[in-house]
């Protein structure tokens, strides 16, 4: 079988994107919309994968309230190709639905696990890096995380250690992971950053078939026969979506770091060579968009008089103003207007809440 079929890309799409309200709601959350870019955060991540692996061999998995607006972004995918969660579980259950997806079609089959919402401006850097981790997870039985580079002490993501241990894969270097390591304060994000050797997590993974199984198998064997329905109906022709209903309401909702990662002993990493951003709030938008002498960013027909350093988000039919404030977030949608200080950004979850609290505002989600 050529090296390119036995190769599958399985894109996480499942997320809520609460840091991105009002634009982003439950049936049309982050990556489904342009956030960053003129096209969906979902569908730039499909086309940069295009031309690693053929069209059939490309999953995305999502929940049911939003598969039918993922196959309408990404109108080439076969429909079966796009998997919906009936609950969520979190990326243990997620990886291994996918793990028995891909060991339908090849046992030997390997896999990358993407999310669907970060944003990479350099397409051929991140397709010869990914080229490399299946390489290297087709070359061993180890699990390949692609690791960041940090260009400054962030405390909003999980970090990487890696030794000094390194082999070569697919001409580039992966280093053997000592440890994952949770959100650090900033003194410690500091640390890491002049000790040298810790990389982001940002999620991307490769693996095969059988390493990511043995994986499940000592270290989640619980998750891994919870997901026995999913098998079976594969294996058999069966509904999938009915064995999903069966299965997915009992399993345990764990990520896959706590699950099998931070507990692995072959774990290795390679560290990316391209740029990369989470885009996890409306404050880190910025950083996308041109700003005037002030400061200022703004979408769509916006005016911002005597204010610096705002984020204005509207549409071309709605002209939204800003007059004589600093620092703020505001973001108007037909039925919700958003507004917040740009530094409390990060923390809208909150609201969320509250509204999910309020019967009469419920539907405003």
């Amino acid at each position: 079988m050529p090296e390119m079929s036995r190769r599958y890309v399985v894109i996480l799409a499942g997320g809520k994107g609460e840091r991105f309200w009002p634009l982003s709601r439950r049936r049309t959350p982050k990556q489904l919309l342009p956030i960053v870019g003129e096209s969906p955060m979902l569908a730039q991540t499909v086309s940069r994968v295009a031309s690693i692996v053929p069209r059939a061999n490309l999953y995305i998995i999502t929940n049911t309230d939003q598969a039918d607006a993922v196959r309408r972004v990404c109108p080439g995918l076969p429909r079966k190709n796009v998997i919906a969660e009936p609950v969520g579980r979190d990326s243990a259950a997620a990886v291994g639905l996918a793990m028995e997806i891909v060991a339908a079609r090849d046992p030997k089959g390997v896999f990358a696990i993407l999310p669907a919402d970060h944003v990479i401006p350099d397409a051929p850097r991140f397709r010869a890096d990914l080229r490399a981790a299946f390489a290297a997870a087709e070359a061993a039985p180890v699990l390949v995380t692609i690791g960041i580079k940090p260009t400054e002490p962030n405390t909003g993501y999980g970090y990487i250690r890696a030794s000094r241990r390194s082999w070569k894969a697919g001409g580039r270097t992966v280093r053997v992971v000592e440890k994952f390591v949770e959100k650090p304060d900033l003194a410690t994000a500091k640390r890491y950053i002049a000790t040298g050797g810790y990389f982001w997590n940002a999620g991307m993974f490769a693996w095969s078939v059988e390493t990511i199984r043995g994986a499940f198998e000592k270290h989640a064997p619980g998750l891994l026969a919870g997901l026995s329905p999913v098998r079976a109906a594969l294996k058999n022709g069966r509904s999938l979506q009915g064995a999903l209903g069966r299965a997915y309401p009992n399993l345990e909702r764990i990520s896959v770091d706590y699950a099998l990662l931070e507990k692995a002993s072959n774990v290795v990493v390679l560290a990316a060579s391209f740029a990369w951003h989470d885009v996890g709030s409306w404050s880190a938008v910025a950083r996308h968009r041109k700003a005037d002498q002030a400061g200022n960013v703004r979408r769509g027909r916006a005016v911002i008089e005597e204010g610096r350093r705002n984020i204005v988000v509207g549409d071309e039919d709605h002209l939204t103003a800003v007059f004589g404030v600093d620092d703020l977030v505001v973001v108007h949608t037909p039925d919700a207007t958003l507004v917040c200080p740009r530094d409390r950004a990060q923390d809208i979850k909150a609201l969320l809440k509250r509204l999910a609290s309020d019967a009469s505002a419920k539907r405003f989600l």
